[in-house]
């Protein structure tokens, strides 16, 4: 029988040619060798690597936090994932854990060259590693970047006791109580 992914695994398979994951994945020859994987995307303050000279390394230096512009590099690590697939190459995007920074490189990969929704992407990249849960100022940068892609949003930005979040995670945050 196939076994569900384990929810701390330290990578998941989106499609044939992008895994996301985490830092410790990312910094593992012998995953990276095993998986045939000729791309890493590294979205951590980190630049570290392991020594693989065919590999193609990208860094990108942010930080985990709402106020992080990520959106700034959302085209140009989307567009990279899609030449690295269109020469038949696997990409792995990670960031330190492998929730936040890098599930929001793939998912604004899949809205721009998939065609995907930011509904659907999420779903997509959900079923392949559970923890993802980019952070409240990430979310509100895919949507806007959804509005500029398909111009209409299938993500709202909603009220919670915790703040503002996506309307796909209202229901988990009914009832809780701020500090």
């Amino acid at each position: 029988p196939v076994r569900s992914p384990e929810p701390t695994a330290r990578l998941g398979q989106i499609t044939d040619y992008l895994y996301i994951g985490n830092a410790k994945a990312a910094k593992d020859s012998s995953v990276i060798a095993r998986l045939n994987i000729s791309c890493v995307i590294n979205a951590t303050l980190d630049n570290s690597k392991p020594c693989l000279p065919s590999v193609d390394y990208v860094w990108v230096p942010v930080a985990d936090s709402p106020e992080t512009q990520l959106q700034e590099h959302f085209d140009t690590v989307a567009d990279k994932i899609d030449k690295v697939r269109a020469q038949c190459g696997r990409v792995l995007v990670h960031c330190c854990a492998g929730v936040s920074r890098s599930a929001t490189l793939c998912l604004a990969f899949l809205m721009k060259h998939c065609r995907m929704s930011l509904v659907e992407a999420h779903g997509l990249v959900k079923s392949r590693r559970p923890i993802i849960r980019p952070n409240a100022g990430f979310w509100k940068q895919l949507v806007e970047y959804e509005v500029k892609l398909r111009g209409t949003r299938s993500v709202m930005m909603v009220s919670s006791p915790i703040g503002l979040i996506p309307d796909l995670y209202e229901k988990d945050t009914r009832g809780l109580i701020p500090f």
